[in-house]
């Protein structure tokens, strides 16, 4: 790992320290600064967030848990490496994960649900006009969520979550392809729509589209950018 590259973390917090740690390892993985493939040495990521080597370790045990790392027998911890099967297996569980969430949101939103869903198709459309790619992601972020807590499904919330954390360090790439942004913005009014009507099959067919498109953008705009994806 060489240089210093991850802050200390906020000892003053009110949260465990296992969870900062993790939290700032996960982060450190999906911004780029644990690259796929580096080896992570558990004294050297200890001294870096100044911490004691066990919330290390079990920070480490549930990223690996989550997808992001690997344990290699004698050799230690080391950043997962996406392949296309890696995505593909991910999309393929979120796809009915999806579906099933908007499925049970037809069912069960509220009014107040529907009318925060409907302003951030409006924050959408404002992010795209002003080309403003951290908005849009944190607009995209925020309907998808919005979503799932109308599923009254706190279990189904936790998995969906999680795996979208594995790829979330692709997004900003395929949302930045020509075409993708106002895609996927139309995508989005189709599963409110579907929602609002109340039409259940259609919420699920709706949101299960948008994933798939997201799956072939996602990987296109890997391919673009030359990012080696096994096979």
């Amino acid at each position: 790992m060489g240089e210093q590259r991850l802050m200390p973390v906020n000892l003053e917090s009110y949260k465990p320290l296992r969870d900062l740690v993790l939290e700032a390892l996960r982060e450190a993985i999906l911004n780029g600064t644990l690259k796929p493939r580096e080896r992570l040495m558990e004294i050297q990521l200890a001294e870096e967030l100044g911490v004691s080597r066990t919330p290390v370790r079990e920070a480490l045990r549930k990223l690996e848990l989550e997808g992001f790392i690997v344990m290699v027998p004698r050799k230690g911890a080391y950043v997962a490496d996406l392949s296309i099967k890696d995505i593909a297996d991910v999309f393929e569980i979120r796809i009915a994960l999806e579906g099933l969430a908007a499925a049970l949101a037809a069912e069960r939103i509220t009014d107040e649900e529907l009318e925060a869903m409907e302003r951030h198709l409006v924050e959408k459309a404002e992010a795209i006009k002003k080309n403003d790619m951290v908005k849009l992601v944190e607009v995209d972020t925020k309907f998808h969520e919005a979503l799932y807590g109308a599923s009254r499904n706190d279990r189904l919330i936790t998995i969906i979550n999680n795996l979208r954390e594995q790829i979330q360090r692709f997004r900003t790439s395929s949302l930045a392809m020509p075409g993708r942004m106002q895609q996927s913005l139309e995508e989005h009014r189709s599963i409110v729509e579907a929602i609002q009507s109340r039409d259940i099959a259609l919420a699920r067919q709706t949101a299960q589209e948008h994933i798939e498109n997201a799956e072939s953008w996602m990987i296109e705009s890997l391919k673009n950018e030359g990012f080696v994806l096994a096979d």
